[in-house]
């Protein structure tokens, strides 16, 4: 589902962010990405979503080779990721609904379903009584999860995520990742950024490691 080889990003200040990464994540597989604060985990996840470009390597995505995806291809391709950042992004004049259910609006999916859809994953958020609030109204946590709602409402093939529960108390940091695996369970890819080492060694899932860029031994 996800093939890298001899990945490498170089910015333009020639920052060396990754270098010569190699790795494959199986169709279903769920895999945890940790590594020290600019271990190069986010550049990784920018890379294999289409957000930026390797500098060099080759790297395949649901059958698509990255590098020679076309500029009005990347939108049609990023319909099969959900994508969830460290920052939210989510739009401040809408409500958290709307927020949740906005690639359903965009792939123009009809009213009813959208409303349906997007008040049951905000119930399995935690959220059912947040859904006419505007995200300023909401604490860090509850913007955290309405991304997290975001992303998975389309259910797509993968599933990145980084640092999805950083800003969660431990209690809803399990809650949320026992969702997770419920969603893989359902064939989901999934490749998800992540500091809480405990939390992630009671899961018992592939563990991938950065150091400087590099994968770690």
């Amino acid at each position: 589902m996800i093939h890298l080889q001899h990945i490498s990003k170089r910015y333009a200040n020639n920052y060396l962010a990754l270098d010569n990464v190699s790795f494959d994540l199986a169709k279903g597989e769920l895999a945890f990405l940790t590594g020290h604060s600019g271990a190069g985990k986010s550049t990784l996840l920018k890379l294999i979503a289409a957000i930026e470009a390797p500098s060099q390597g080759q790297l395949k995505v649901a059958n698509h080779s990255i590098t020679k995806l076309k500029p009005r291809q990347i939108p049609f391709f990023r319909r099969q990721i959900g994508i969830i950042l460290q920052s939210p992004h989510l739009l401040m004049d809408r409500s958290v609904l709307d927020n949740a259910a906005l690639p359903l609006i965009v792939a123009g999916r009809p009213y009813r379903e959208i409303q349906s859809r997007a008040r049951a994953i905000l119930g399995k958020m935690g959220l059912h009584n947040k859904q006419k609030c505007f995200p300023y109204e909401l604490s860090s946590g509850e913007q955290q999860r309405v991304a997290i709602a975001r992303a998975v409402i389309n259910k797509p093939s993968i599933l990145l995520a980084d640092e999805p529960t950083g800003n969660l108390d431990p209690e809803l940091a399990a809650e949320t990742m026992d969702l997770f695996e419920q969603f893989n369970e359902l064939g989901m890819t999934m490749l998800i950024a992540s500091h809480d080492l405990a939390l992630i060694h009671k899961l018992k899932h592939r563990v991938i490691t950065l150091s400087e860029g590099t994968l770690a031994l």
